[in-house]
């Protein structure tokens, strides 16, 4: 049955529980078919409203920041993966408390707290504690340098040279990630060149942690291929197997609903203004970039029919993407829908300009919308003082 708009507020996100759900049955169907432990990235998907129903099928979730962890407590009643680029001092404390694995992400960090993990299982050994390094294989292939983690001078994880031949005392894990929605060939290949490079320290390691970029969800991933290589690996090293995608729990589950405001002549260009911004609401988009789609417009222009540049509510020049084209001519008031804007969306936005946030809702299985939160003046005014 598809969605009743009518009373949904626009601009809003909204999830649709069956979706959801049913990319979660295939990722749990990964989990128990290749024994690995496949966890909820916060950075691609925070909506914690919705955290009840990933809790049914997933093994947990991981958190880059001490908020995120506090999300993961609060809302899944599990401690948390963490990871992050560097620990703030003051926050290592409560981190540790929280969380059941903790990946360094340079072994001058290790170093600085090492003596304070210690403390702390000494001091509670009822709290499963383990820690893990993050490698960087020097491979990878993705294409756009602002998510490749393997370009030079990268400040994510540890190259081979820089790592003694057996894991410090109090590591226990290896911890990559240099997939972006990639397939399982790639992982195959990201395999090879880790194994070239770290496998005997893999042979030493309780667990590896493969990061997130494992798009399976998408239609045509080779599903067969990706269990098949979780439980080689697992049975070649004789470690735990943890994978932690972002994309991919909330890959096109819902979308942005938006409403034309106006529509103007620009020099020979249709353009249409809506209550929605691409650089506060998407900025993937622009950051990627991508061309997002559009229901019911064709992703390119068509000579012959209404075409419109799609603008962005804020003054910020670049606030717009390419070019659509539609069977009717635009008018104000009418809904524009974004597909798949659920991931790594809703955790990016910003209000500038002081433009209000989208809400958020849910398309419930019953089929009937529930609004989770609808923002203004106060949500704008937080976040500054």
């Amino acid at each position: 049955m598809p969605i009743d708009y009518s009373n949904i507020p626009s601009p809003c996100y909204i999830l649709e529980e069956d979706l959801l759900r049913k990319n979660l049955r295939l990722i749990d169907s990964v989990q128990k078919e290749s024994g690995c432990k496949i966890i909820l990235a916060l950075k691609g998907f925070s909506m914690y409203s919705a955290f009840p129903i990933v809790k049914e099928y997933l093994s947990g979730a991981t958190a880059s920041s001490l908020n995120e962890v506090k999300l993961i407590n609060d809302f899944m009643g599990i401690p948390a993966h963490t990871y992050m680029p560097a620990y703030p001092e003051q926050e290592f404390q409560e981190i540790m408390e929280r969380s059941s694995h903790i990946t360094f992400n340079s072994f001058g960090q290790w170093e600085r707290f090492k003596d304070r993990v210690e403390n702390f299982k000494a001091v509670h050994p009822e709290h499963f504690l383990s820690c893990g390094i993050r490698v960087n294989p020097q491979y990878s292939e993705v294409t756009t340098d602002m998510y490749n983690p393997c370009v030079p001078g990268s400040r994510l994880g540890v190259t081979r040279d820089k790592l003694p031949d057996k894991l410090p005392e109090g590591i226990d894990g290896i911890h990559f990630h240099t997939l972006c929605e990639n397939g399982s060939d790639t992982l195959e290949r990201t395999l090879e060149a880790l194994e070239s490079r770290f496998a005997d320290l893999l042979h030493q390691a309780k667990w590896l942690n493969m990061g997130g970029g494992h798009l399976m969800t998408r239609e045509g991933y080779d599903i067969v291929k990706l269990k098949k290589l979780v439980s080689n690996i697992r049975t070649k090293y004789d470690l735990d197997v943890i994978l932690e995608p972002g994309s991919a729990i909330a890959w096109r589950t819902g979308e942005l609903y938006a409403t034309v405001l106006d529509v103007l002549d620009s020099q020979g260009i249709e353009v249409a203004i809506l209550d929605t911004s691409f650089a506060a609401h998407m900025p993937d988009t622009l950051e990627m970039p991508y061309k997002p789609a559009i229901r019911g417009a064709y992703q390119e222009a068509i000579p012959g029919k209404p075409t419109y540049r799609m603008g962005g509510m804020t003054c910020l020049a670049g606030d717009f993407i390419g070019d659509y084209s539609f069977d009717e001519p635009l008018g104000i008031g009418d809904k524009i829908i974004f597909e798949d804007m659920i991931h790594y969306t809703m955790v990016k936005t910003t209000t500038f300009n002081g433009v209000n946030l989208p809400s958020i809702g849910i398309w419930k299985a019953e089929q009937e919308f529930q609004l989770i939160r609808s923002y203004g003046y106060e949500s704008f005014k937080d976040r500054l003082s």
